[in-house]
């Protein structure tokens, strides 16, 4: 099975969109929030746009390291990271409603996903069409955290 180009979700979250800025800019609790992604270490301390991190991801016994770059931080608006190791973008865009904020999470291959990432996410995690089911129930885990975070402020 091919990747999926797009994978996501939405939340809507009664708080403005500086509240859910603040816990979305704060990666370094992105375990906090995420199944997969159980810790982010930030390389050099401020989220900014070239802002490296270092993560560590687990996924039943399996844990294996993944390096990123901050690609987009636009405010109150949209972050975004691209893993080295695979070529994904995961991305948070914030949206204003009449009731708070509209907070979507995505995963999506602008490059396509890297043949070693592929050819171990077939051998090792099961394969794509399992592990992307994964990530799509993972994303909504994610912003139903993120929304019980900023919701709580």
């Amino acid at each position: 099975m091919a990747n999926n180009s797009y994978i996501g979700g939405s939340i809507d979250i009664a708080a403005s969109p500086a509240e859910v800025w603040t816990v979305v800019s704060d990666l370094k609790r992105m375990g906090e929030w995420s199944p997969q992604c159980r810790k982010m270490i930030i390389r050099g301390g401020t989220v900014r746009r070239g802002t490296r991190t270092v993560n560590i991801n687990r996924q039943g016994a399996l844990i294996w390291p993944t390096r990123s770059v901050v690609t987009m931080f636009e405010p109150q608006k949209t972050l975004q990271f691209q893993i080295l190791e695979n070529r994904t973008a995961w991305t948070f865009e914030l949206e204003p409603t009449e009731t708070g904020t509209r907070l979507t999470e995505s995963r999506t291959t602008p490059r396509g996903v890297s043949p070693l990432s592929n050819f171990l996410t077939r051998h090792v995690f099961g394969g794509t069409e399992k592990f992307e089911q994964g990530l799509q129930r993972g994303i909504h885990q994610t912003l139903k955290r993120i929304k019980a975070v900023a919701e709580s402020r």
